[in-house]
């Protein structure tokens, strides 16, 4: 039977310039990188020039995480949702040119005024979310969606939400990046592997309290992490697991591995 793919997300360097994040490439213990288009690590052609040189040297394989800081796809604010959706779709083509294979994107989050139109955000969600899709055709670039904690404010936070998602659109090839960190804040983690094994197509894993987002080391928190593996085998996963800490970085993908051995 196929293992999970153990992958590293660069995210724990992101504080660092591209150049010295693209250095760290070279050291990595794993051969599928999931790179950020955002911050200090923002893409652009001549920095997908290096990552494909890198590709080239040692055998990566990529995905993107899209950019999300000040974005959201359903923001009631025309201006603000044409920015995210034009810097979403910027990130698509980088996606593409990287010959990436999976871009993962956020999907909305609600506002101040959201209480004063019910609805009206996942409305707009949906919209913005077909527009990313249609995008995603022409390229042939796949994408999924993450599940994303309600105490953030987002709207895609737990497996009904999902359901809800492929019965109203019908776009079953969205598939889902099921965060574990983000997951476990709502204590969803076993609910979405056993109710949506079939949409789980990538996997960020992270560890925390069950209090706040915190990106700990695997093992360095309260998610139980055995009872996560043991899932994962009853459920036949084979896709990606990718290392979101940002601390204990190697200790995480060995005990990953350990765990799915």
């Amino acid at each position: 039977m196929p293992k999970p793919k153990i992958g590293l997300s660069m995210l724990y360097c992101l504080s660092e310039p591209f150049s010295e994040m693209t250095k760290r490439l070279a050291k990595v213990e794993t051969r599928y990188i999931e790179v950020l288009d955002e911050g200090l690590h923002s893409l652009n052609k001549k920095r997908i020039a290096t990552l494909k040189e890198a590709a080239a040297s040692y055998g990566f394989t990529f995905s993107v995480h899209a950019p999300f800081a000040d974005l959201n796809i359903a923001s009631p604010s025309k201006p603000i949702l044409t920015a995210s959706i034009k810097r979403l779709k910027e990130s698509m083509e980088y996606a593409n040119a990287l010959d990436a294979k999976l871009w993962v994107f956020h999907p909305g989050n609600k506002t101040g005024i959201s209480v004063f139109y019910p609805d009206k955000d996942w409305k707009q969600n949906i919209e913005s979310i077909i527009k990313l899709h249609e995008t995603a055709e022409e390229y042939g670039l796949n994408i999924a969606m993450e599940n994303l904690p309600e105490k953030y404010g987002f709207i895609m936070k737990q497996p009904e939400d999902f359901h809800r998602f492929y019965k109203e659109t019908g776009l079953n090839d969205i598939g889902i990046v099921l965060d574990v960190g983000h997951a476990n804040l709502e204590a969803q983690i076993e609910h979405f592997l056993r109710q949506l094994p079939d949409k789980i197509v990538h996997i960020h894993a992270s560890d925390n309290m069950g209090e706040n987002d915190q990106h700990l080391g695997i093992g360095n928190g309260k998610i139980n992490w055995q009872q996560f593996a043991k899932i994962l085998n009853e459920i036949a996963y084979n896709g990606a697991i990718v290392i979101e800490s940002i601390d204990h970085v190697n200790e995480s993908l060995q005990r990953l591995r350990q765990l799915l051995a």
